[in-house]
């Protein structure tokens, strides 16, 4: 994104620490549900949040797993929610998949991004890509969670 971004929001969840694992309530193997997220130092002149939430360790690199964009302002994505416009995963659905890597440890990257604007123009049939372009020049904060997730934890 070629955008500057001086603004960071601090993304949390009561379900796992940055960097820690996810359990696997919000992956393939359990309820495949996204988790609460909670959204700290939201700037002023912010109009609609996005997310993004992927796993750049795929073996055909980035993978997404959900996009979510007009999302209204507020701290709380609320578990097991559709907070906005869900976009196309890199499944071709229009909904969270959560993880479900190979027996290996992955990296997912909750993303959020807050805009200047909403994103009225852009259909659900949209992608990563495609939201990528939307949102350029309009983040003005934009913050990280990550998550790590190994199918063999999981019972």
């Amino acid at each position: 994104m070629s955008t500057t971004v001086n603004t960071s929001l601090s993304i949390k969840s009561n379900s796992f620490k940055n960097n820690e694992a996810i359990p696997s309530k919000y992956c393939c193997d359990g309820l495949n549900v996204n988790p609460q997220l909670y959204i700290d130092e939201l700037p002023e002149n912010a109009k609609s949040l996005a997310i993004i939430v992927k796993d750049p360790d795929a073996r055909n690199g980035d993978y997404c797993h959900w996009i979510v964009w007009n999302v209204p302002l507020k701290n709380t994505i609320k578990e097991n929610s559709s907070p906005g416009i869900e976009g196309r995963n890199s499944k071709g659905e229009n909904k969270y998949a959560g993880p479900c890597p190979p027996n290996v440890i992955h990296h997912y990257h909750f993303q959020i991004f807050a805009l200047d604007t909403k994103l009225s123009s852009l259909p659900p049939s949209s992608n990563e890509k495609e939201l990528i372009t939307a949102m350029q020049n309009h983040v003005i904060a934009k913050g990280e969670l990550i998550g790590l997730y190994e199918k063999t934890e999981c019972h």
